[in-house]
């Protein structure tokens, strides 16, 4: 099993940024592509970033491409997003979550893996 544990959450002003943590446990060995996804109140949840197990490619929504960068350590079986320019319509809860196998992919049903999550919200 995997465990995922995010971490960096909080309250910041529009304009604002935050660096999300995820550090994965557990039976670590293996490839495993890592996203961050997050939902809003009242809404699914939706794809925000991925990355492949060796950090090579990335893929972004197009609602965070040029202000949010995922980026990993595999060496501390971390996940990093650093988000700035943050608005408000980022506030939701980010949740990380990792996938078994090689390939890397949109889709929530994809991933195997999730944690918790962490709230952002973002003040106008």
């Amino acid at each position: 099993q995997v465990q995922l544990v995010e971490s960096g959450g909080g309250l910041v002003q529009a304009g604002g940024s935050l660096r999300l943590s995820c550090v994965l446990s557990g039976r670590t060995y293996g490839t495993y592509p890592m996203g961050w996804f997050r939902q809003a109140p009242g809404k699914e949840r939706e794809f925000v970033a991925l990355i492949s197990w060796s950090g090579n490619r990335s893929d972004y929504a197009d609602s965070v491409k040029g202000r949010f960068t995922i980026s990993r350590d595999n060496a501390k079986n971390t996940v990093y997003l650093q988000m700035n320019n943050l608005k408000p319509e980022d506030t939701a809860v980010y949740y990380c979550a990792a996938r078994r196998g090689a390939t890397i992919d949109r889709r929530t049903s994809a991933y195997d893996y999730w944690g918790q999550g962490t709230q952002v919200t973002v003040s106008s």
